[in-house]
């Protein structure tokens, strides 16, 4: 029976921390774009996660996490050597990219942990792709490094201009696209109105735009419905005809209107978990 060890944890930007997890029977299967879902204790909540990196030969799989609820924050106390109750996956439909030479991924803030797989992957067949990553500022910045490797053209982008260029993903993004760049695919992911403006954007080019949909969800099966999202007029659900789709396609709106659906409920139950509520 696998123990789901941590063995490794880095912060790799503000409240952001990258964790290693010994799981071989995940990562004997898992590809890019999918995810697993985890618990931390036996009485922790299921929450799933993008898997950004794995390993084979040693058995382990990488996620990167940011702290923005009960469970995440729960998750930042553990430690190297501690064990999670539950990592299962792989779950969703890899990435398939293998229809298109040209390809521009581009990351926005926690996307990076998305697209980071995709550049490795893509880089491993020869077909290195161009690379923009966006974050609000230089201490939100990931995996920099790593994409200036693994990547053809690299353009670092922040919205107070303190690494890189100042601005937004999509400037970089409509200057490539002006510049004739024969780009055959664009692959965007990060915060639902970051990957709308882009798909703006990739719209008036005619470029075929693939985004990644990080929807609430529950049991990562297709049964509680919780994670469904209105693709081409039609419902579709994040965990198991996604994460990805066709960007175009997207009802965004109705994507963020989902999104913030329970965001005072949750805060109520951070309250009472932590024991602070009134």
């Amino acid at each position: 029976m696998e123990k789901y060890e941590i063995v490794s944890k880095r912060t790799l930007a503000d409240r952001v921390n990258e964790y290693v997890v010994y799981a071989p029977s995940v990562a004997r299967h898992c590809l890019a774009g999918q995810f697993v879902i985890l618990r931390v204790d036996d009485d922790g909540e299921r929450v799933p996660f993008t898997v950004c990196d794995y390993d084979r030969a040693v058995g382990t799989v990488s996620i990167l996490v940011q702290e923005v609820g009960y469970t995440t924050m729960k998750l930042a106390e553990t430690k190297v050597g501690d064990r999670l109750a539950d990592f299962v996956g792989p779950l969703g439909n890899p990435t398939d990219l293998s229809a298109y030479k040209r390809i521009l991924l581009v990351g926005g803030g926690i996307g990076a942990a998305v697209i980071y797989p995709q550049a490795k992957q893509l880089f491993s067949e020869n077909r290195a792709a161009d690379v923009v990553l966006g974050a609000r500022n230089v201490s939100l910045v990931m995996y920099e490094e790593e994409f200036r490797k693994y990547c053809k053209n690299f353009h670092l982008i922040t919205d107070d201009g303190s690494s890189g260029r100042k601005g937004f993903v999509t400037d970089i993004v409509r200057e490539l696209l002006e510049k004739g760049v024969g780009y055959d695919a664009v692959f965007a992911v990060g915060p639902l109105g970051m990957m709308r403006a882009v798909c703006n954007v990739t719209r008036e080019f005619g470029v075929h735009t693939v985004v990644s949909m990080n929807s609430l969800m529950v049991d990562g099966t297709g049964m509680c419905g919780c994670c469904r999202i209105t693709v081409g007029g039609k419902i579709r659900y994040a965990c198991i005809d996604g994460p990805e789709f066709d960007g175009h396609e997207v009802d965004f709106d109705e994507a963020a209107s989902r999104a913030v659906m329970y965001r005072e409920a949750e805060k109520e139950h951070i309250c009472r978990l932590r024991g602070t509520a009134k």
